[in-house]
């Protein structure tokens, strides 16, 4: 049950934002891929804890993904159908004995995916990637942009 109906009379006018409604259209992020986010298990959730950050620069685009405690070799960085940029690798789960008592998991386990489509002025195939210190840094070069030729032409009287 909610409060603010209450507030407004009993009616439930549609403008009016309720926290506590049963029926909050909640805002899925991942409405659009091929895969709901109803259907993920917990096995793909450190997908959304895959952060990554895109920067541009004069010279490339620049991609870092802090990716802690997974080894370089868990990670793999692809370009596919030419312009896109796909970041994927898993978090494995620690092994558990059964003599041990947890009291809190807060790190994430599994599967992550991140695709990026690239500009066109991408070079795809210098894309370079390295991992220091649990983060995971793309460069993918630019194209020069070419400046049009400029010819001064002499007007005649």
């Amino acid at each position: 049950m909610s409060i603010v109906p209450s507030l407004f009379g009993g009616r439930r006018s549609s403008s009016v934002f309720d926290p506590f409604s049963s029926s909050l259209d909640i805002w899925d992020p991942f409405r659009d891929f091929p895969i709901s986010s109803s259907n993920v298990s917990n096995e793909t959730s450190a997908l959304v804890n895959a952060r990554v950050d895109w920067k541009e620069t004069p010279e490339s685009h620049v991609f870092k993904a802090d990716l802690p405690g997974i080894r370089k070799e868990e990670v793999k960085v692809e370009v596919e159908d030419g312009r896109v940029l796909q970041i994927t690798g898993e978090r494995n789960v620690e092994k558990e004995d059964k003599n041990d008592t947890w009291h809190r998991v807060e790190r994430s386990s599994g599967k992550f995916t991140r695709r990026f489509r690239l500009p066109e002025n991408a070079k795809m195939e210098e894309v370079k990637a390295a991992m220091e210190n649990g983060v995971l840094t793309v460069t993918v070069p630019k194209e020069e942009v070419k400046k049009p030729d400029v010819k001064s032409i002499e007007i005649s009287s």
